[in-house]
């Protein structure tokens, strides 16, 4: 039974039938035939409760949005005190809590000058391409094959065809792909000097986190520079912590032209993402303030969250907890992989950014189906099944990141057992 409120259903698979029927078919459908159909009720902390009353530990964190775990007490707090003076605002004129918030993102990277807000971390791109495009005179951008960026018109056109080619949003006169780590095939297409801007994630989440080769991100930059294209660096699932640093950026000793955040930017409370770019790049908003307009993008109240979202990541025990738990993950999952070698194969990391690599096509949709009957909850990368995302929380304790790790070592062989011949893992 779920009742709160104005909701009153009296049975998950109400939800779930109700779900198919006015929500989304084909996402509610895959999620029940990989075995995994969470309906997600009570959360808090680290730890999600199915409507079936199964408990789960959160390694998914939608994406990094729970950095600091469902329903962080002091981020609650600072929503319901921050209603007794804010609410939205609104977006045409100057505020507060928007230019609080800007300052503070700011001085986080101070060879930047300017924050134009979204409502999401594809929001977020959108702004980014389109001052690219105004700075630059140009209309192409070049992203990775296998890349993401969001789902909305010009963010899915720099993503996997499995995105973009649905809504015929494939454009290749105007965005161009290249390979990963192969800064030869970008300086190729850069050569045309066409190209608006490049855009990458620091680390590629939805390809599974393949980490970049050593100095590749800054070659990119550096012929970026030399043809006169913008770099943009994607932050809305590296950024805020999750590599040890604030931007994951920074720890490649990087100078973008601008970068986008988002996702755990709002706490896990009110969505906010934010473009953060050097004068250049949003000079257009001298010339027309109102060239790019969101009536949610920048919500006060949002705001308010966010700058307490980015006071608490600079706290020492903060910064200090994140190091244990990277630390923690690595040796722990290096003797699990150790036990498991025959199928369990690669870690890539960096902070409390994980991907787990397994020796199977699908391996990594078995070991998500294996760790929701354990009691964890992580996914597999959408466009390499072979990686899980295993993203910790910048907060979980020694306890959790044990049990995190019982459970994942418990579940290698359950895992295996969907991958015999003949089965269906989905």
């Amino acid at each position: 039974m779920f009742n709160y409120g104005l909701f009153n259903f009296d049975s998950k698979e109400a939800v779930l039938e109700k779900a198919s029927k006015y929500w989304n078919p084909g996402r509610t459908r895959f999620w029940r035939d990989a075995g995994t159909p969470l309906v997600l009720d009570r959360r808090e902390g680290y730890i999600l409760h199915d409507m079936s009353g199964k408990r789960l530990i959160d390694l998914h964190l939608n994406g990094g949005t729970y950095n600091f775990g469902h329903r962080h007490p002091e981020l609650v707090e600072t929503l319901k005190s921050g209603l007794d003076h804010f609410d939205m605002g609104n977006h045409w004129f100057p505020s507060v809590a928007r230019t609080a918030l800007a300052e503070s993102l700011i001085r986080t990277a101070p060879h930047l000058q300017y924050v134009a807000y979204g409502t999401s971390g594809a929001e977020a791109v959108e702004i980014a391409l389109k001052s690219a495009r105004h700075a630059t005179k140009r209309r192409k951008i070049v992203s990775i094959i296998k890349g993401y960026h969001g789902h909305s018109g010009l963010s899915v056109a720099t993503g996997d065809e499995r995105f973009s080619r649905l809504f015929l949003s494939d454009q290749p006169q105007d965005f161009a792909q290249v390979p990963f780590n192969d800064p030869e095939a970008l300086e190729k297409v850069l050569r045309g000097g066409d190209v608006a801007a490049f855009i990458i994630e620091t680390i590629p989440a939805t390809y599974g986190f393949p980490l970049p080769h050593d100095g590749y991100l800054a070659e990119c930059q550096a012929l970026c520079r030399k043809y006169g294209a913008m770099f943009i660096a994607d932050e809305v699932q590296t950024g805020l912590m999750r590599t040890g640093v604030m931007w994951g950026w920074q720890s490649y000793g990087l100078r973008p032209d601008m970068f986008v955040t988002a996702k755990g930017l709002g706490g896990g409370l009110y969505p906010i993402g934010a473009c953060v770019m050097t004068a250049r790049a949003g000079a257009w908003m001298e010339e027309d303030g109102a060239a790019h307009i969101s009536t949610g993008g920048g919500a006060e109240i949002g705001c308010l969250v966010a700058f307490k979202v980015l006071e608490m990541l600079r706290r020492p025990e903060v910064i200090s907890n994140i190091q244990f738990v990277s630390e923690f993950f690595t040796q722990a999952l290096t003797e699990v992989m150790r036990r498991h070698s025959d199928f369990f194969v690669g870690i890539r990391q960096r902070g409390v950014v994980l991907g787990l690599e397994f020796d199977h096509p699908e391996g990594a949709l078995a070991v998500s189906r294996a760790l929701y009957e354990n009691g964890v909850w992580a996914i597999f990368s959408s466009l390499d099944k072979r990686v899980l995302q295993f993203k910790p929380g910048l907060l979980k304790d020694v306890d959790l990141c044990q049990e995190i790790v019982d459970r994942f070592d418990a579940a290698m062989p359950r895992a295996r057992h969907y991958l015999k011949p003949g089965r269906r893992v989905a």
